[in-house]
């Protein structure tokens, strides 16, 4: 539970904060990111113990600015106080579900209000998971856990309609999340042939930055975008190799690689097969 025994004051707490970031440090570059939004110093250290070792932790102190921080850095996570200055818990869960770079983070939103009419209003907002203060160590971790455990479950899911041929039979993740998939893929696909088309040009398409896209598609699909633009080109190859006479060196210039040789490697990388073996299987 939180503890009682009263901490440093605000001031010192975030002299303790890196003032570049406002990381707390924990050990782990791979560990995921979460964003605490909390404007009680005793809150953001207590959390801070509680993730320590499990979670790399971000903290901004009121509503806007957590906004600007989530859309900034698209945490794994979002961990937020409900009344805060400036906006509150509400407004940063609708804001952040309604934009299309973090509309996938899942949040969790904290407050001692249990009345249910108080969860009900947190899930209308798009809430995860509404937690009452005092909240449980074991039960937070639990919860980030099984929140961190869904969204792997469903990058097979994306990655799936990535490549689905009748997108409208998979009806699984988010509506937002399966949108913003299908668009990437078309974005894709209408600069297949182009061996120029970059990650930069695909984060200027999708209007996000080089870090927010890496992000958020590497939390639905578990690929990089430079892994994903190249999945979609080996996919249109595989559709090529069955459905065409056309040579592997024409589809790999058609699929945007200026070298079939290296086309072939990276095929049978992906798939475990060289481009002949597919067709001939």
């Amino acid at each position: 539970m939180l503890p009682v025994k009263r901490l440093a004051p605000l001031q010192t707490q975030r002299q303790a904060i890196s003032r570049e970031e406002n990381t707390i440090p924990v050990s782990g570059e791979d560990l995921p990111l979460v964003l605490v939004v909390e404007d009680n110093s005793d809150v953001v250290s207590y959390l801070s113990a509680c993730l320590e070792g499990h979670y790399r932790l971000e903290v901004a102190y009121d509503g806007q600015s957590g906004i600007e921080k989530g859309i900034e850095r698209v945490p794994d996570l979002v961990i937020s106080d409900v009344m805060m200055p400036r906006k509150d818990g509400f407004e940063v869960c609708l804001t952040l579900k309604s934009d299309t770079r973090t509309s996938h983070i899942p949040l969790v939103l904290l407050t001692a209000k249990a009345d249910i009419e108080s969860r009900l209003q947190g899930l209308e907002h798009g809430a995860d998971v509404y937690l009452p203060k005092p909240f449980n160590k074991t039960e937070l971790l639990v919860q980030l856990r099984r929140l961190l455990e869904l969204r792997q479950r469903l990058q097979a899911h994306y990655l799936a309609l990535a490549g689905a041929s009748n997108a409208g039979e998979l009806e699984l993740g988010e509506k937002e999340e399966n949108e913003f998939v299908l668009r990437i893929r078309r974005k894709v696909e209408e600069h297949l042939s182009d061996p120029g088309f970059s990650v930069d040009r695909l984060c200027r398409e999708m209007a996000m930055s080089n870090s927010q896209l890496q992000r958020k598609l590497n939390a639905l699909t578990g690929f990089a975008p430079n892994h994903f633009i190249r999945y979609i080109r080996m996919l249109d190859a595989q559709r090529l190799l069955k459905n065409t006479t056309l040579t592997v060196a024409e589809i790999a210039f058609q699929t945007g690689f200026e070298d079939p040789a290296y086309f072939t490697r990276a095929f049978k990388k992906e798939f475990g097969v060289t481009p002949t073996g597919y067709r001939e299987g």
